[in-house]
């Protein structure tokens, strides 16, 4: 370690959903800006939480591990042993497998402790007790049907209630990563969000993760609307209310580019209901 610094005392869960193709991190932190130093994730490769006097290089290099073929418990062991600074480290990695390994250095801050099981990797510091990481571990173990993002989530609100950071709250972070499962599908990250000083984090990152999914979320294909007659003709209406003009496919792409809904748009046969909730409130 070189020179003093605060430590980030953290509760954080490294996990993965392998039949959606997703890996992904959540922490909460009395540490400011805590989601820009400890999820890192890598489609088809795994996720890293780095945490604790955190070694912001192992996220690239457990990355690197990880994509080389590793197992969780290799890259931990590789990592580890190559740092002097181990001792005072806390380290979760969840493999393409997902295979887990949490790693606690024996001069990590009490109570510092983990948990793992097939798909995560949980782990925290200068915790209330160590309920806050039986509780990342048992909510995701209970949420297997629900989307990665979302149960991770759940995972960070119910440690919190548990106990959490002894010394409170202050910033929190949601990454998942899916190959092409990002925005317009050019992205590999699905979400990415961060609350980096608020007195109740854990809440606004879910907040604004309900903000994200009205935008960049997908409705099955099967539950969108079919426009018919009826309902092509109250689109038009709606929109020409706004003060849009034209053909109804011209029209409806203006007015959800101004939105940010374009990627919920795909022609006029059908229309995605969250649209249409939007353009009624609107008009």
């Amino acid at each position: 370690m070189s020179g003093p610094r605060p430590p980030i005392s953290t509760f954080s869960l490294a996990a993965c959903d392998l039949h959606a193709g997703q890996w992904g991190v959540a922490v909460q932190s009395k540490f400011l800006a805590a989601g820009s130093v400890v999820p890192w994730a890598e489609p088809g490769a795994g996720a890293v939480a780095t945490q604790a006097y955190a070694n912001p290089r192992y996220g690239p290099d457990g990355l690197a591990l990880l994509r080389e073929g590793l197992s969780a418990e290799r890259a931990v062991e590789r990592l580890t042993g190559a740092d002097s600074g181990r001792e005072h480290r806390q380290l979760g990695v969840v493999d393409r497998e997902g295979r887990a390994a949490s790693y606690t250095g024996g001069q990590c801050h009490d109570w510092a402790g983990g948990r793992t099981g097939q798909g995560y990797a949980a782990q925290g510091n200068i915790l209330v007790s160590g309920a806050t990481v039986d509780a990342l571990a048992e909510t995701f173990e209970g949420n297997a049907g629900a989307p990665l993002a979302a149960r991770l989530l759940q995972c960070l609100a119910a440690a919190q209630a548990a106990g959490g950071d002894s010394r409170g709250q202050q910033a929190a972070g949601l990454l998942v990563v899916e190959r092409d499962g990002g925005y317009a599908g050019l992205s590999d990250v699905v979400v990415d969000l961060r609350v980096d000083d608020h007195p109740t984090p854990i809440e606004e990152l879910e907040r604004i993760y309900g903000l994200h999914q009205a935008i960049f979320g997908k409705t099955p294909k099967e539950q969108w609307l079919g426009v018919d007659a009826e309902l092509g003709a109250e689109l038009g209406e709606r929109l020409g209310r706004l003060g849009y003009a034209g053909g109804l496919e011209e029209m409806l792409f203006e007015w959800a580019g101004k939105e940010n809904l374009e990627e919920r748009v795909d022609g006029v046969e059908s229309v995605d209901p969250v649209v249409l909730e939007e353009l009624r409130r609107q008009s």
